[in-house]
């Protein structure tokens, strides 16, 4: 990667700049004070991390809307958790969780500082699969929303990463070309894999296990993104 011929980054959002995982406990954790949920809460978040990942993926390859996504997430959870739960309540509490959800802020270390060092010189943008009110949100109470020229969201282009069509959109509002761009993102198959497939360059944040692979770089803090200063 000659980042002499970078013009743009594309971050992903969610696990990658905003921290999901945190903000997601702290919205349960103000859910289960307020409905009086009669669950250990730390058993309750080890169970839904592994599921939301399951559900997710099979939004993202569109096997199931976000209405089932939302609903069958929570479901699944407290049926393996023995939790009886009404098919009502489970809607209002998902419903309650995305509405308390964006209300969390919490980053990942060294987010605005990188973004601070990166602005002058590259345009920044967002590719996210989370939903546009949603995400807008999230986005304008972390403070991350003046830094990105264009936010790129799956629900309003129709197609989720890594479907080469977000991609090419995204690349097509930013007024740039694919080899002068860079995606950043958590997910090897959504961002990464997604990515290289138009001929973006491709960091990868956080990997479970480091692959060392020749065609894209692995970070494991958002501090190493000053290798493209």
């Amino acid at each position: 990667m000659n980042k002499h011929v970078i013009k743009a980054l594309y971050f992903d959002l969610d696990h990658t700049l905003w921290d999901f995982e945190a903000n997601s406990a702290l919205a349960f954790k103000a859910l289960f004070e307020r409905y009086e949920i009669d669950l250990d809460f730390h058993d309750f978040i080890s169970v839904y991390i592994p599921n939301n990942i399951v559900f997710w993926k099979r939004f993202r390859e569109g096997t199931i809307d976000k209405e089932t996504l939302r609903y069958q997430r929570l479901k699944t959870v407290f049926d393996q958790l023995d939790y009886q739960a009404s098919k009502a309540f489970i809607y209002e509490l998902a419903d309650a969780y995305i509405q308390t959800l964006p209300e969390n802020n919490i980053l990942f270390p060294g987010a605005i500082t990188m973004l601070d060092a990166l602005k002058p010189h590259y345009a920044l943008h967002v590719i996210t699969n989370g939903f546009k009110d949603v995400q807008h949100f999230k986005m304008k109470n972390s403070g991350l929303l003046p830094y990105f020229e264009t936010v790129t969201d799956s629900s309003s282009v129709g197609k989720k990463k890594p479907d080469p069509q977000i991609f090419e959109h995204a690349l097509k509002v930013g007024e740039v070309h694919p080899h002068e761009a860079v995606m950043i993102g958590d997910s090897l198959e959504a961002d990464i894999e997604g990515a290289l497939k138009v001929g973006m360059h491709a960091v990868h944040f956080m990997p479970s296990a480091k692959s060392n692979a020749a065609h894209y770089k692995e970070i494991e803090s958002l501090d190493a993104l000053s290798f493209l200063l």
